[in-house]
């Protein structure tokens, strides 16, 4: 996967158009035009426009306890204490729309998160 490069969630309902934007490079604004969805994502959405840009979510959604424990890139949905919100996880670091670059998770109750691959060709 290519460089990673944060972007803050425009509005407090856009994480995971935040999320697509920093895997793909593409801004949040089209982010939201190709997903016709300018509020909360789904997962299926996430999937879908991720599979449509060469990235493989895998299927099973797994619970996480510390950053150990996450692959080197994944789709993270977290719950935090305001909200279920949508976080990446790339090669160490923490790219959370909301919070900022971090090195571990921002605070939240569960953890959960997909593991992200790029599809071979």
């Amino acid at each position: 996967m290519k460089e990673i490069r944060y972007v803050h969630e425009p509005t407090d309902l856009q994480c995971g158009q935040a999320v697509l934007a920093m895997v793909t490079g593409i801004c949040v604004s089209e982010v939201c035009a190709q997903l016709g969805n300018e509020r909360e994502t789904k997962l299926s959405e996430m999937r879908d426009y991720l599979s449509g840009h060469g990235i493989m979510l895998e299927a099973r959604r797994r619970e996480a306890s510390s950053k150990n424990e996450l692959p080197k890139y994944a789709l993270l949905s977290l719950e935090t204490p305001r909200c279920w919100h949508w976080s990446l996880y790339a090669d160490g670091t923490f790219y959370d729309p909301e919070h900022g670059v971090m090195t571990d998770f921002p605070d939240c109750k569960r953890k959960y998160y997909w593991e992200m691959k790029e599809y071979e060709e």
